[in-house]
């Protein structure tokens, strides 16, 4: 069942998931992944018509082949990939000298099977095809791949960290684990073949649909794994096939949209509208709300009644703490849905929390008057009390100036008498 074909769906109740504790070291294990498959840059391939070129680049492709060739015991064919015995690789077969290897975004077929380090088998592929790079596969292995050659055949140790971390893996239909958490795997894996993918080969409805929803799948595995990050990446190269514009620099102008029918455009849209509402999700739980809002209002531009897109677009609003522009969206989900018991329970929130908002609201401006209050009869008290100051000295002048007169008067008595 596709994630957005039911609200009840378990993509669905993972909205009140935690957030994901540490999307740090998720940003920093994608920027290594990204590093290495740059660093090995493909050599250029000479076209059919034997076009010549230049010395420089011949020297760059020197450069580019040693640095992939070379970091191995030449004994054992051992490569420390990261210089930390986190992803070792061992070379079981070499490839003919002639051989090439892929680069990212390549289009890969690869034989591999995954074991513990106690040799139980936790996965096995044949013939699995998927794009480097693109977290397809597990990330110590996706790192991998472009320093193989076609034809060649590796043995790969992966820690936890590039395999499948602290959460291990289950099966989808129960609790049973198949990969214990923090441990150590063992892939032995074999290059069968690679290919650049033109924009010519993205031309058809099967195959853009085909690599849309592989993409959208696993990036739902990530998003249920709580790894948010690997996830909106995912959706988003979902989103670059699920699309009837071929992006061709070499399509005529006004001509770039692919020839599809009515059926297969409408099709591509109803997947890519399931797409940016899961992709909205994922960016809520990191809190990339203004993100988010764009992807729903993708949605909502096409489908103003969609009810998952109101309700994602409450949770922004919420989250950018306009909680009463929220409690409109999900009232209207749940006019939508009245038997949805989540948007129900939500805006049961919402209100307490409007109404706490409110609370804390009147006091802040009761604080502000009494303050205010307050500072006008201090001022009122400080303009007294000059005045009684002033009629106190008159007083005490005036008991004072008679004092005088009569010590004056009795002085001058004594005197004449």
């Amino acid at each position: 069942m596709d994630v957005e074909k039911s609200s009840s769906s378990s993509f669905e109740d993972l909205t009140n998931a935690e957030d994901t504790k540490d999307i740090r070291a998720a940003q920093a294990a994608t920027s290594v992944s990204e590093a290495l498959a740059e660093s090995v840059a493909a050599k250029v391939d000479d076209d059919d018509d034997n076009v010549k070129k230049s010395e420089e680049v011949i020297a760059e492709d020197d450069v580019v082949e040693k640095g992939v060739r070379e970091g191995y015991d030449d004994e054992e064919g051992v490569c420390d990939i990261l210089g930390n015995k986190q992803l070792i690789k061992r070379i079981v077969k070499k490839a003919p000298e002639s051989a090439e290897h892929p680069n990212r975004g390549d289009l890969v077929t690869i034989k591999f099977t995954g074991k513990l380090e106690d040799g139980t088998i936790v996965e096995k592929e044949e013939s699995f095809q998927c794009h480097v790079g693109d977290f397809e596969v597990i990330q110590g292995l996706d790192m991998v791949l472009p320093m193989m050659y076609v034809g060649e055949q590796a043995q790969l140790t992966v820690d936890p960290r590039f395999g499948y971390g602290a959460t291990g893996l289950k099966k989808e239909t129960s609790a049973e684990t198949i990969v214990p958490p923090n441990a150590n795997l063992i892939y032995d894996v074999e290059l069968l073949n690679y290919q650049y993918e033109d924009f010519k080969d993205l031309k058809t409805f099967d195959i853009l649909r085909k690599y849309g929803s592989r993409k959208k799948e696993r990036a739902n595995y990530f998003y249920k794994r709580g790894e948010y990050n690997n996830a909106i990446h995912l959706y988003r190269r979902a989103l670059d096939y699920l699309d009837n514009r071929d992006g061709d620099p070499d399509a005529e102008f006004g001509k770039e949209d692919l020839e599809l029918s009515n059926t297969d455009s409408q099709n591509l849209l109803e997947d890519r509208l399931i797409v940016y509402n899961n992709l909205a999700m994922a960016q809520i739980k990191i809190g990339a709300f203004d993100a988010a809002l764009q992807s729903v209002e993708h949605v909502l531009r096409c489908q103003p009644n969609n009810p998952k897109a109101l309700y994602r677009k409450g949770r922004v609003l919420e989250g950018k703490a306009d909680t009463q522009g929220a409690i409109k969206l999900l009232q209207k989900v749940a006019v939508l849905e009245p038997d949805n018991r989540a948007v129900q329970s939500d805006l049961a929130r919402l209100f307490i929390k409007a109404r706490r908002e409110e609370h804390n609201e009147k006091e802040m401006y009761q604080k502000m008057l009494g303050q205010a209050k307050k500072m006008e009869q201090t001022t009122a008290d400080r303009q007294k009390t000059p005045l009684v100051d002033n009629s106190k000295l008159k007083l005490l002048g005036f008991l004072m100036g008679t004092i005088l007169v009569g010590v004056a008067g009795v002085a001058i008595y004594r005197y004449k008498y």
